[in-house]
């Protein structure tokens, strides 16, 4: 599905497809976020979460599931993409900020954990002035 979204947008740059690939994954983790908010608070912090943990994470998997579902939809309809790959960006790089610095993390993991939302910034900055037309 994806790859029909992707391929919909001819003439791309290659930075506006990865984008768009980075949309499709967010639509993905997402999903995984909202509907596994506990599992994925245990794998990154390797602790058990607290009511209020679970809601923030299901709240962050909904805000990236919209976003990607966004950018993937704009790109199949052959709409602007520019403004969907710009907030991702926005979002992505409050996530790498707050994920770097964060006392709910051990210091180990905040790094590592800031790394994908510092990368998936880049792609969709990049990307996003990348958008044909």
């Amino acid at each position: 599905m994806a790859s029909s979204l992707i391929s919909s947008s001819s003439g791309s740059g290659r930075w506006h497809q990865l984008a768009l690939l980075t949309a499709a994954g967010r639509v993905g983790i997402g999903a995984a976020l909202t509907l596994a908010a506990p599992r994925a608070w245990r794998a990154l912090t390797g602790r058990a979460p607290v009511s209020e943990t679970v809601l923030a994470v299901r709240m962050m998997g909904a805000r990236d599931l919209v976003l990607g579902l966004g950018a993937l939809l704009a790109a199949r309809r052959g709409r602007p993409t520019r403004g969907w790959l710009e907030a991702s960006a926005v979002a992505d790089a409050a996530d790498a900020a707050l994920l770097a610095s964060t006392s709910a993390l051990p210091p180990g993991r905040r790094g590592p954990a800031a790394v994908v939302p510092a990368a998936a910034t880049v792609v969709s900055v990049v990307g996003a002035r990348q958008e044909p037309g």
